[in-house]
């Protein structure tokens, strides 16, 4: 990637791989930032991410209603909904509604 000027990714450039039954797609990774997507099918659950020991990450859903839980509590989204995870903490995301789950996902600093 040209860290000099603007660049368009392609979602069929993107890094993509299974979470469990969640599938992502890595479009951004530098050592200060990551971006992706996720997307759950109803009733499917991602694998724990064990979180990020020097980076925090924001999920926000584009689409659907999920779960995310974080090994202590359970935090519903709905559609346009965002959530912050702090440095460290555990979290999968469980596809609770009847449509397709959506979810943009950020992180800072890279890792």
């Amino acid at each position: 990637m040209d860290k000099t000027k603007a660049t368009i990714i392609r979602s069929i450039e993107t890094k993509t791989f299974m979470d469990g039954h969640e599938l992502c797609r890595e479009f951004v990774r530098t050592p200060k930032m990551w971006l992706g997507t996720s997307t759950l099918h109803p009733g499917q659950r991602g694998n724990i991410d064990p979180g990020h020991s020097k980076s925090v990450e924001v999920f926000y859903l584009c689409k659907g209603h999920i779960l995310l839980f974080d090994e202590q509590e359970y935090y519903e989204l709905f559609a346009g909904d965002a959530i912050f995870i702090p440095e460290s903490l555990p979290h999968t995301l469980i596809n609770i509604g009847e449509e397709m789950a959506v979810l943009v996902w950020a992180g800072a600093p890279g890792e």
